[in-house]
């Protein structure tokens, strides 16, 4: 288990991480998520002991990083937002290197690099020196090395920052294996990450946690707490007025309308209710205004991160 208790770090008067605590159990792939600026890479570097706190403890399979940061990181893999890595030597090279830096055994190393070659899918790319990789292959080596000494807890932070998106695609698929066997911390403000590949998400923002579930309960409580979203759209209606009537119907808490050109308005519409759309469809009917569409629209993990960390929807 990772264990985090009144993490505090800050940059003169800058508090770039205000006193956080959560715990990731083993097995489970955890998305942080948060805003540029919202002390995610911070945070991951603490755990790694690379910086030290101003206060707070952190313990990894209960080993304490302050007291004995080298034995906490022989349980640990690291793959910053850049993989580091030696532009003038091979593939292979690279992974030896990182082998004898981690301390694996002679014997081991053969095999243990050819097992990551082939988890990682670098067969492609063996007999290439790292300058001639791209950026995809660039973090699959990364992660390779990543994964070299066997480590029972990974820390990826923005593992597919400047990926192509089929070289994303790979890059979430082999996460989700790796989770498979590996408990995951995945720094990432992309929401589609977390939910393609994360079995929790805690969101960070101005350094504070201010989320923390799985994914799907974090959208299903968004939506008790904000109500169904339908989106109509009307030809025949006044953006004012037709707001006005939709405005009085029960279970109505809030309407937004805006003319799109070509004589059509759009409506959004929240409230509750499980006739609402009914309702909806009824008051056009009534209005007569032609119905070019309505529909309820889900709510979404963005929905949930604009409300935690902008105050309202992104």
């Amino acid at each position: 288990m990772i264990r985090v208790s009144g993490l505090r770090k800050t940059f003169g008067a800058v508090v770039a991480v205000d006193g956080i605590s959560f715990a990731v159990r083993e097995g489970e792939v955890v998305g942080f998520l948060g805003p540029n600026g919202a002390g995610k890479s911070t945070t991951m570097r603490m755990l790694t002991s690379y910086l030290d706190p101003d206060a707070g403890a952190i313990e990894i399979a209960g080993i304490d990083v302050l007291e004995r940061p080298l034995e906490a990181r022989k349980r640990l893999g690291y793959l910053p937002e850049s993989a580091p890595l030696y532009e003038e030597l091979g593939v292979v090279e690279s992974l030896r290197y990182t082998a004898k830096v981690r301390g694996l055994p002679a014997a081991q190393r053969r095999a243990r690099i050819a097992e990551m070659i082939g988890v990682c899918g670098l067969e492609e790319v063996v007999k290439k020196d790292v300058s001639q990789l791209s950026r995809g292959y660039r973090q699959r080596l990364g992660l390779a090395q990543t994964l070299l000494h066997d480590p029972d807890f990974l820390l990826l932070d923005e593992p597919t920052s400047g990926l192509d998106p089929n070289q994303i695609k790979e890059m979430r698929g082999l996460i989700r294996r790796i989770g498979e066997t590996k408990t995951i911390i995945l720094s990432t403000h992309i929401l589609s990450e977390v939910q393609a590949t994360c079995t929790r998400a805690l969101i960070i923002n101005q350094g504070r946690i201010v989320a923390d579930d799985q994914p799907d309960k974090l959208v299903a409580a968004s939506s008790a707490a904000d109500g169904a979203r339908y989106v109509l759209l009307l030809r025949g209606a006044v953006p004012e007025a037709a707001c006005a009537v939709l405005a009085r119907l029960p279970g109505v808490s809030g309407v937004a309308g805006t003319a799109q050109g070509d004589g059509l308005t759009r409506l959004e519409v929240r409230g509750a209710g499980a006739d609402l759309g009914e309702k909806l469809f009824q008051a056009a009917v009534r209005e007569k205004w032609l119905l070019r569409e309505l529909r309820l629209e889900r709510a979404s993990l963005e929905d949930v991160f604009g409300r935690l960390t902008r105050g309202g929807e992104p």
